[in-house]
């Protein structure tokens, strides 16, 4: 008689997809994904069931990566609800895989789990890549894991919400005991929806590691390491802005009865203040940046204001265009929905935001749309539509495009931007 199990099978199924109320974390795509069972890395819950069933391109096979199969030990792995199902497994905490991969024949696989009564387990977490990624890993590596300078691997989608601590930031590098492909999200190198191939190297640590906000995750501020993670990254280069164009500007009156302007031409990043503000009464205000040529935007930063009306941009979108008069939504690596970039929030506001564009954006003029946060006197309403870069009268902040990229402002009030 079994006192608790927890099991995994592997099959073929029909429809890539996942089924069943023990799904826990899940992003599945063609090229690569992750999945989890529920509640992972707590205990996973009593009798629950997951399919998910896994598909490869065309011509290709599987390779599933096990970072963690912690499931309550049972004779034979046995459970209530389900038998094991070939070519592998059953796996349990008294019968873990060989091999930290497991490299299929088949182009279709479906991962099999069920849970009975238990006590303990993390329950699982895997990756899996087509046979075209051989060196995949999965989001639970770190850095410290490889003893080679130059190193390269394949990260999969859907690393960026699986828990795991980042020290540091893209410019100065990453503690080495970072997970790697949460990293590597953060620096801007893969795109969380999709995954990607990875190169860095492993260089001499730094006393400090300071914290940014990039890509929608908080690195944290680390002490001294043996090693860093410098991530190798093509086209991150800051980009020159020809000329900026605005909806409008603000002409402050300050309580001296001095009026400063808050022209659109201020709203390069790292121009000093006054940077760039739409007009208080505006509803729909953009910035336009003209980058004088046609390049590839490859990332944009934000930043908030300095100034004492704590404005800042929370998110944004971003229109391109090669006359700058028709605009085309960017639509990030998915191609199915606007990506929004996401700027400061709370105290962040002061620290310089990176969001990544992949792939790259090739455009001449750049238009941003976004919603905008912030404390100020003026009433403050967020933008509807904007091309390009657009800033919004209550809020501040700063915006940079490099390598090949180009960066926008999103906020009201103070704003400044720039590309790479």
């Amino acid at each position: 008689m079994m006192s608790a199990e927890g099991k995994l099978g592997l099959a073929t199924p029909l429809l890539c997809l996942h089924l069943g109320d023990g799904c826990g974390h899940t992003v599945l795509t063609a090229q690569s994904g992750t999945l989890s069972s529920r509640n992972y890395p707590g205990t996973y819950p009593n009798h629950t069931v997951c399919h998910w069933q896994l598909r490869a391109p065309p011509g290709t096979s599987l390779i599933v990566a096990f970072g963690d199969v912690d499931l309550e030990s049972s004779e034979h792995c046995t459970h209530s609800s389900l038998l094991p199902i070939p070519p592998s497994g059953p796996y349990c905490r008294n019968a873990v895989p060989t091999a930290p991969l497991l490299v299929t024949n088949s182009s279709a696989i479906t991962i099999l789990f069920n849970s009975t009564s238990h006590r303990s387990g993390r329950g699982l977490l895997l990756s899996y890549a087509s046979s075209q990624h051989p060196d995949l890993i999965t989001c639970l590596v770190r850095g410290t894991h490889f003893s080679q300078e130059h190193v390269s691997v394949y990260c999969p989608a859907g690393c960026k919400d699986i828990e795991g601590d980042i020290w540091g930031n893209a410019k100065d590098g990453y503690r080495d005991t970072s997970v790697l492909c949460k990293a590597a999200v953060h620096a801007g190198v893969v795109a969380d929806e999709v995954g990607g191939q990875v190169t860095l190297s492993r260089q001499k640590g730094i006393t400090l590691y300071e914290s940014a906000f990039a890509n929608g995750l908080h690195s944290k501020r680390g002490s001294l390491s043996e090693k860093r993670l410098l991530f190798h990254k093509a086209c991150g280069d800051a980009l020159e802005v020809a000329a900026f164009n605005a909806s409008s500007w603000w002409q402050e009156v300050d309580t001296m009865g001095q009026e400063r302007s808050w022209a659109a031409e201020r709203a390069a990043l790292g121009t000093p203040s006054p940077s760039w503000a739409a007009e208080p009464s505006t509803d729909t205000a953009w910035l336009e940046l003209d980058l004088g040529t046609r390049r590839n935007v490859t990332g944009i930063i934000t930043k908030g204001s300095a100034e004492i009306y704590d404005f800042y941009v929370t998110s944004y979108r971003v229109s391109s265009s090669r006359d700058g008069k028709n605009w085309r939504p960017y639509r990030g690596s998915s191609g199915r929905e606007d990506k929004v970039g996401t700027g400061a929030a709370g105290w962040e506001q002061l620290s310089a935001c990176s969001s990544a564009a992949i792939p790259a954006l090739p455009s001449r003029s750049l238009k941003e749309t976004w919603t905008a946060s912030g404390r100020s006197p003026m009433p403050s309403s967020p933008p509807s539509q904007l091309a390009t870069c657009a800033s919004h009268p209550e809020l501040a902040s700063t915006c940079c495009l490099e390598g090949g990229s180009a960066g926008l402002p999103d906020g009201t009030s103070p704003c400044s931007t720039a590309l790479w």
